[in-house]
């Protein structure tokens, strides 16, 4: 970078950014390269690149910063890392099997939930699957075809052996009953066939 006398800043506009990103990047970003060197020698064939790889990542972390500073900064760098070699390894139209293998296994870029998540969403498709089981046996299965399965309206109706007009009756009424047992007052539905 080139400093410039009358400004104090340098060309690469880092100079131009408020000191509350440089103090983020700072206490943020540079703390991270050790594991961001660790995963760009474990992931890039060419070591010669290294150095420049992660300036870029820097680089590239630095000037996101300067519109938003993101909320995770791991995995943010990690992210940004792992896009670059995607995008170099693009560029070079090599694409050898340990490098795809490596990026696609590698947890720390990916955002993936937590385990009180995976608990929050088991307990809404138990509850979901409860409402589905109170629903009347023919509006279930319309339901089910046709908003889990994604089946087309003509495709429930050979399945159900009933018209196309009858399966989206069945359809809307088990939908507007599911509305009304996971957002309203419950009510056993299978006395309504």
């Amino acid at each position: 970078m080139i400093e410039t006398s009358d400004t104090g800043r340098n060309d690469a506009g880092v100079g131009m950014t408020s000191p509350d990103v440089r103090d983020w990047f700072v206490r943020e970003v540079l703390p991270l390269e050790a594991a961001l060197m660790q995963f760009l020698q474990h992931n890039w064939r060419n070591k010669s690149d290294i150095a420049d790889l992660r300036q870029e990542v820097y680089v590239r972390v630095f000037d996101a910063a300067k519109k938003e500073i993101p909320v995770r900064a791991k995995q943010f760098v990690f992210a940004t890392a792992r896009n670059l070699l995607i995008n170099r390894v693009r560029r070079e139209r090599i694409i050898p099997i340990e490098a795809v293998a490596d990026l696609d296994a590698l947890a720390i870029a990916k955002d993936e939930p937590g385990p009180e998540r995976n608990v929050a969403a088991r307990d809404e498709l138990r509850h979901l699957q409860s409402a589905l089981d109170r629903l009347p046996p023919r509006c279930r299965e319309a339901v089910i075809l046709g908003r889990i399965e994604n089946l087309p309206r003509r495709e429930i109706a050979m399945r159900m052996g009933v018209s196309e007009d009858t399966v989206t009756e069945h359809i809307a009424k088990g939908m507007r009953a599911l509305a009304d047992i996971l957002y309203g007052a419950p009510a056993d539905l299978r006395r309504q066939k």
